[in-house]
């Protein structure tokens, strides 16, 4: 399920999202895998390999940054994929951590977890 680059991390992004998104969200937020456009699975998939190449390259420790941390990390990531992807992006989609809603932190953090997660499997 989990097999092609990014997919965990998208598939962890709509799970975090249908878990704190406050309300109905946005389609797009949501909107399956298969359905993804090819810019935003290449984001999932490089933002997924950072984690990874964190968690591998710390044996591990980087598990027990504190959930802040590992949220903004994720942030961090992605963001500089948009700007790889998108030359002139909306300021939301590069928002800083601090800007970022209390429900997206969450999903963030999350996100680290189940690809730190799987690497533990």
């Amino acid at each position: 399920m989990h097999d092609e680059p990014g997919r965990l991390f998208r598939d962890a992004w709509i799970a975090g999202v249908r878990k704190y998104f406050p309300g109905e969200p946005k389609p797009g937020y949501v909107t399956p895998w298969e359905q993804t456009p090819d810019w935003e699975r290449s984001c999932a998939a490089a933002t997924q390999d950072l984690i990874q190449a964190l968690v591998r390259s710390s044996e591990s420790a980087a598990v027990q940054l504190e959930r802040e941390q590992k949220g903004q990390f994720v942030a961090a990531c992605w963001n500089a994929q948009i700007y790889r992807h998108i030359p002139d992006p909306k300021p939301s989609y590069v928002a800083p951590w601090e800007d970022l809603p209390p429900w997206q932190k969450e999903v963030d953090a999350d996100i680290f977890d189940a690809v730190a997660d799987q690497l533990a499997s």
